[in-house]
């Protein structure tokens, strides 16, 4: 893209710093203005155009935060790229909390700079596009006809946390994941992505491509259970002509085609056994042979793998192979169930709408309460994939500007009439000590085991890392209750 649309502001009490950086970024050819302090900043006009921040954090009187958090109150969408010269992490995590786009340390590397300051003018560039597309005769929504709740605000657009594209809520639970993509995105680790079905997984997987050096790179799926198990060697690593019967030429596999950019394995608990040495090699080495050949290949690939299984478990079953699994759990992420984002559920649900709507043709433009009531109020085993197929299908039958949803949709037979176990909204509902005495209860009837069919975790109705996240936050000693 062009940058001469564009505007960077910078914000620096120092005035070398102010116009050493400012330098830079003309030298590339963007536009830049320059303030001095918070105040002077935030009392200039903005025109309406492509515009990033690069912001001081530790400015005098008004600081950087300050700065950040006024435009946040004001509704104001400016990208904003924070400069510290002091590695102060709680700063840095309520930035990051409150939108910041990047975060640099000074003495800031000039390409590094540059580089994050193109992001934000190309995403403010996209975010005109799209705003522009969206005020199109053609289409059901325009500022008069987005969808409002009766007796409930929806004056609060929908929008993307953190900047992440298609990843939409604002619930702290969503928030603290999202806070460990920035964290691990840039470090090159492997990545285990532990969830749900239909939690969002690849698009986190997206997301820590998109955030790492790599993100220039390809992005390369597989996913473990779709392919049958005789064909997925060949199609992690291709195979020689003539390799096996139907082999009528060389191919290129996942592997070789992810060089230089990220590998992500879906399902991996549904890797065959007798496949995961040779994979537990090509990660470990970033070495492998085609299938029918004897040249070892080398590659550069980020690995990310995710999962809707109990990985540890499956090894204390003889399941999983322990090296591969402490080889992938280099730095967990355990995605929240919806059922534990109850404040996303009405976001989500507008974005949904206003997203079906628009391609089916709809003209929906109130969302009643009692119908966000009855979604927030649901279980959703099936997660955000439900949800989003619940809310296609309830556009598609409206009739009218109003949406609805057939209540029979959303009943379901409670978890504890199916297992005798505690649902986990309900779990998340108690306080504090009401949720100790549950827990404890549980591990004492397991006696300190938390994972397995017999464990407390089983026993609750709510995944082993969520079970070991409230033990840690509730600092409860599960080894009190093990038998000698």
């Amino acid at each position: 893209m062009s940058d001469r649309g564009s505007l960077v502001y910078v914000v620096d009490d120092d005035a070398s710093a102010r116009e050493g950086v400012a330098g830079l970024i003309r030298s590339g050819g963007i536009p830049t203005k320059t303030f001095a302090s918070g105040e002077e900043f935030l009392a200039a006009p903005r025109p309406n155009m492509p515009s990033c921040l690069v912001l001081d954090l530790n400015l005098p009187g008004i600081s950087g935060l300050d700065v950040q958090e006024e435009l946040v109150r004001s509704g104001e969408q400016l990208p904003i790229i924070f400069l510290t010269g002091h590695g102060d992490i709680p700063a840095t995590v309520r930035a990051v909390k409150a939108g910041a786009t990047d975060f640099l340390t000074k003495p800031v590397d000039d390409e590094a700079l540059l580089q994050a300051i193109r992001r934000c003018l190309t995403a403010g560039v996209e975010q005109q596009t799209r705003s522009g597309q969206s005020r199109a005769k053609d289409e059901p929504f325009d500022d008069q006809q987005r969808p409002k709740v009766e007796e409930r605000g929806l004056e609060d657009e929908i929008r993307t946390e953190f900047g992440f594209d298609d990843i939409v809520g604002g619930s702290q639970a969503l928030h603290r994941v999202l806070e460990q993509v920035r964290v691990v995105a840039p470090a090159g680790s492997t990545v285990l992505i532990c969830g749900e079905t239909g939690t969002g997984k690849e698009l986190l997987a997206r997301a820590v491509h998109k955030l790492s050096a790599r993100n220039s790179g390809p992005f390369v799926k597989v996913n473990c259970a779709a392919i049958p198990d005789s064909l997925l060697e060949s199609e992690m690593f291709g195979h020689e002509k003539g390799a096996f019967t139907g082999a009528v030429a060389q191919r290129i596999g996942r592997f070789e085609m992810a060089h230089h950019g990220t590998l992500f394995l879906d399902e991996i608990g549904e890797m065959p056994l007798e496949l995961q040495p040779k994979i537990l090699r090509a990660i470990q080495d970033l070495e492998f042979e085609r299938v029918g050949g004897n040249r070892t290949i080398r590659t550069d690939v980020r690995f990310v793998v995710a999962t809707n299984r109990d990985l540890k478990t499956m090894v204390e079953q003889k399941k999983f192979r322990a090296d591969l699994y402490y080889r992938l759990n280099v730095f967990p992420l355990n995605v929240p169930p919806l059922r534990e984002r109850g404040e996303d559920i009405p976001v989500l649900a507008r974005y949904f709408v206003q997203k079906y709507a628009q391609h089916l043709g709809r003209n929906i433009n109130t969302i009643p309460s009692l119908v966000l009531d009855a979604l927030t109020n649901y279980d959703w085993p099936g997660n955000i994939r439900e949800l989003q197929n619940v809310v296609e299908r309830a556009v598609l039958l409206c009739d009218d500007d109003t949406f609805s949803v057939d209540e029979t949709w959303l009943k379901q037979e409670t978890r504890e009439s199916r297992t005798g176990t505690v649902p986990l909204k309900r779990l998340t509902r108690l306080d504090p000590d009401q949720e100790r005495q549950l827990i404890e209860a549980a591990l004492a009837e397991s006696k300190g085991r938390v994972s397995g069919p017999s464990g407390a975790a089983a026993k609750l109705g709510i995944p082993r890392q969520t079970l070991e996240s409230k033990i840690a936050n509730l600092g409860i000693n599960r080894n009190r209750f093990q038998t000698q």
